[in-house]
């Protein structure tokens, strides 16, 4: 699914605007970069939780070469799912 047929299927579902919809998923993603940005963590209970993580630096491997290089340290994002989607993922059979 995607950023479309996302707001089309909550305009339909909460019957509201596409346009609003819209504007209520670029307000939340500014606003989850934003926190990120400020290195807070976010958490929607039972959905979803976004929070920045720091990965430390490690030496790797160039797969062509078998060269070491260094990875340097860098800050990136956890996405955890929540129980509900958690679930959801579960209830589907394999």
């Amino acid at each position: 699914m995607n950023k479309a047929e996302l707001v089309s299927a909550i305009a339909k579902r909460a019957d509201v605007p596409a346009s609003t919809v819209d504007s209520v998923l670029a307000g939340l993603q500014e606003e989850l970069v934003d926190a990120i940005t400020r290195g807070e963590k976010v958490a929607v209970s039972g959905l979803i939780t976004v929070e920045r993580t720091q990965r430390s630096a490690r030496t790797g491997r160039n797969p062509q070469t078998g060269e070491s290089i260094d990875i340097p340290a860098a800050n990136t994002v956890k996405v955890t799912a929540g129980s509900n989607l958690k679930k959801a993922a579960s209830s589907v059979p394999v």
